[in-house]
């Protein structure tokens, strides 16, 4: 058969679908159609175009359908599917292993991306049902009495964004990229549209087709834009969120789009970054951290063939030791930096994402080498030692004399390329070189002293949205100068773009908007589902327990528990002999109990006082209902303060009231914090806190 036939009789690709409006969909007769090949084989893997796409039914779809479906869930519910996705996703990864060898990635790489991905929802779905209330508002921060009376209050809340979160992707991370952003809206409660980046879109358009496959999605709840969306933020407006990743050109084009400027859609970006990495001076070659310094920075040009968003580009190091790291990098790399292809188990270097990329790469190296940089290793001489078929580049190790040369600053190889430099020596020098970056996402720092560590802290922290600090101590148990991780925020200022993405809750609440509410109690009772002293209260005391006139709110389950219900307690008068007997038990012998006349000279106290501890045991046994019930345990105690001293021959007594009730999705219980407010017998206010129990949600507990 000829070659002209082969090529005739070769079934092409399909074009990649698309997901929107709840249905797949691919265009008819498309004009516009972008081949995507093979990074290793240079073979044609799919076929990208979206001519002829719906985008402003999709917006309007998520608007309405997502939002509704949503809605109907609230925060706990949300983060358990995220919990149910992670695993349905980690039982089918070797898939998305497979699918992603295209891309270049090496096994290693595909734990980074796709399990990293994976592991981002479980820790979302984690923090939202552990640090977010099982409700669709988050209060944010304490009230605010603002009369005299306490009859009018203020507070903060945050509620979901009413429109979709629009999510552009960078083509390095198809899997991850997506899910870390993914999550956080989910959570918030609002739909996502994906437009991931076209050279690995196929890669995501395989984990959404996993994601819906699982049926564990709500309708609306997350569609898929597989090529260009040229018109998207033309439907956008104040409701809605996007937030991109990708270069800085691209984000100066999307934020001076006029819905973005005039309009009030929400952007925020996470751009170009000349990330740092360096040694501080008390590093020396024999010193521990200067291996820990080597490994880093070997790993982070070496891992997904240095197409990260926070790998090191620039390695800052005291100029009398630079020859040694120089050294001691290149040697690293000849032992690691092994360039192939991604499913040889030897290989630890892919090609990069496609020749264009590999083209650019070359081009930004050569653009330094025409600033001044000296090869160390690799280079546009040695691309005749990589594979030809594909994009391969060399492991390339620059070193500039000047450190402060403008192009090393300015110029992002997005590859495996380094540069390094030589600094006086001086903190300052390091931290004014680094600034040089114009805001980077992160940096490491190597050092073993305190000290040093705080100087680089203040000298670049506002240039950086994340620092690594790296010595022979957390060498072993670093997750890495370029891995970030759900619990901390990534992002950076200045030419990092200036955004903020993760960092847990704080990523949810991206997707809300913060509103400052005022009124009385009771209304704002009504508007957070959280009680607030002066609201209405459902009042028992001890003798309308013991008459059978009330029930005690420790009797009531999750069933029939209601925020307001409170309990107030008899008084219970304290004597000289109590305070001492406490101190005596427990050797607090602090003055201010057991001395009389130190007690009545400090400015603070009448004369001998009562331990506050003392206090709070006997609120809790002024409260406690001590037959087996619902309240099931104590955990804790948040927000204790003393504010009224105790003297003997006063009196004191607790009300208890049901604050807040947040029942755990995956449990027979839930978690009530009671409002505990201590007054004695002037009602003056001794003491505020708030007791936490786990209660069970019916009381006999029922057999499954």
């Amino acid at each position: 058969m000829s070659t002209q036939n082969q090529a005739i009789d070769t079934p092409q690709p399909q074009i990649l679908p698309s997901f929107v409006k709840g249905a797949w969909w691919r265009p008819e007769d498309p004009q516009r159609v972008a081949d995507v090949c093979n990074a290793t084989t240079g073979e044609l893997v799919a076929r990208v175009s979206t001519d002829g796409i719906d985008t402003a039914g999709a917006v309007e779809y998520a608007r309405t359908v997502g939002q509704a479906s949503l809605g109907q869930l609230r925060i706990h519910d949300r983060a358990l599917i995220l919990k149910q996705l992670a695993q349905y996703l980690g039982e089918h990864k070797e898939e998305l292993y497979e699918i992603s060898y295209a891309t270049g990635a090496t096994a290693k790489d595909h734990l980074i991306d796709i399990d990293g991905g994976i592991g981002t929802l479980f820790t979302f779905s984690s923090k939202g049902r552990r640090e977010l209330p099982n409700a669709n508002v988050i209060v944010d921060g304490a009230v605010e009495q603002l009369s005299r009376d306490g009859s009018f209050l203020g507070e903060h809340i945050y509620t979901r964004l009413p429109g979709v979160a629009v999510q552009i992707n960078a083509f390095n991370f198809p899997v991850w990229g997506m899910l870390e952003k993914f999550a956080p809206a989910f959570i918030a409660g609002v739909p996502t549209i994906v437009k991931p980046a076209t050279p690995t879109g196929y890669v995501t358009e395989a984990c959404v087709r996993l994601m819906l496959d699982s049926g564990l999605l709500p309708e609306g709840s997350l569609q898929l834009i597989s090529g260009s969306a040229r018109d998207l933020l033309d439907h956008l407006d104040a409701r809605d969120h996007v937030a991109f990743t990708g270069s800085a050109a691209t984000a100066r084009s999307l934020r001076a789009h006029s819905h973005v400027q005039e309009k009030g859609v929400r952007f925020t970006a996470e751009t170009d970054s000349l990330n740092a990495a360096i040694m501080a001076p008390d590093v020396t070659e024999d010193s521990p951290e200067f291996e820990a310094f080597v490994k880093s920075v070997v790993l982070e040009i070496t891992a997904k063939a240095g197409q990260k968003c926070t790998a090191v580009r620039r390695v800052i190091v005291p100029q009398e030791i630079k020859p040694a790291v120089v050294a001691a990098l290149k040697e690293r790399v000849a032992q690691r930096g092994v360039v192939g292809d991604p499913r040889d188990p030897a290989t630890t270097v892919g090609p990069l994402a496609s020749e264009d990329q590999a083209s650019e790469v070359l081009r930004s190296v050569r653009t330094l080498i025409d600033a001044g940089a000296t090869v160390e290793l690799g280079g546009p001489e040695e691309l005749s030692s990589v594979p030809q078929d594909g994009a391969f580049f060399p492991v390339t190790l620059l070193s500039f004399d000047d450190a402060r040369t403008p192009a090393v600053h300015e110029v992002e190889a997005f590859g495996p390329v380094t540069s390094v430099l030589g600094y006086s020596g001086d903190v300052a020098d390091a931290v004014e070189i680094a600034a040089l970056g114009g805001g980077s996402l992160v940096a490491t720092v190597c050092t073993h002293s305190p000290e040093l560590a705080a100087q680089f802290a203040s000298g670049i922290g506002a240039h950086h949205g994340r620092v690594l600090f790296l010595d022979r101590d957390d060498a072993k148990t670093s997750t890495g100068h370029g891995s970030p991780v759900p619990h901390l925020v990534h992002g950076g200022p200045g030419r990092a773009g200036g955004g903020e993405e993760l960092g847990g809750v704080r990523a949810v609440k991206h997707y809300m908007q913060r509103t400052a509410v005022q009124g009385s109690p009771d209304l704002l009772t009504g508007i957070t589902g959280q009680w607030h002293w002066g609201a209405t209260a459902n009042t028992v005391t001890r003798e309308d327990v013991e008459n059978g006139t009330g029930e005690h709110p420790f009797r009531k389950s999750l069933e029939t528990l209601r925020i307001g219900d409170q309990f107030v307690s008899d008084l219970r008068t304290v004597k000289l002999d109590d305070i001492l007997e406490f101190a005596d038990k427990t050797g607090d012998t602090f003055y201010a109990h057991t001395d009389e006349e130190a007690a009545t000279a400090n400015p603070f106290f009448p004369r001998r006082v009562a331990h506050g501890y003392l206090l709070v045991s006997w609120a809790a046994g002024l409260f406690v209902e001590p037959a087996p019930g619902p309240v099931l345990a104590n955990y804790g105690l948040e927000n204790l303060r003393f504010i009224t001293p105790v003297t003997y021959d006063d009196a004191i007594r607790v009300t208890l009231t049901a604050k807040k009730i947040t029942p755990r999705v995956t449990d027979e219980y839930g978690e009530v914090a009671w409002d505990a407010r201590l007054t004695n017998q002037k009602d003056e206010i001794v003491a505020t806190y708030d007791v936490l129990t786990l209660v069970a949600k019916q009381w006999p507990v029922r057999e499954a």
